[in-house]
């Protein structure tokens, strides 16, 4: 499909789209690469967010709270 550029860009069909209700848009390479933004990514913006979750696989379900005591054994 080509389509013109105008002041504002192009408009992307709504058809091309399929269910996405977001999409990432970025230049690769000089290739302009349009792409839905995946469920997990929306749920977890920050990966940083994600850290200390599961901290451990001990079995111990406050290890993210008291993880110096595990640590230093304090």
């Amino acid at each position: 499909m080509k389509v013109k550029v105008g002041k504002r860009g192009v408009t992307v069909p709504r058809r091309m789209l399929g269910e996405a209700e977001e999409v990432e848009i970025r230049n690769e390479d000089g290739r302009i690469v349009i792409e839905p933004v995946r469920e997990f990514e929306k749920a977890d913006q920050d990966p940083i967010s994600g850290l200390g979750q599961n901290p451990v696989s001990c079995g111990s379900t406050d290890a993210s709270v008291t993880h110096d005591q595990y640590l230093y054994d304090k």
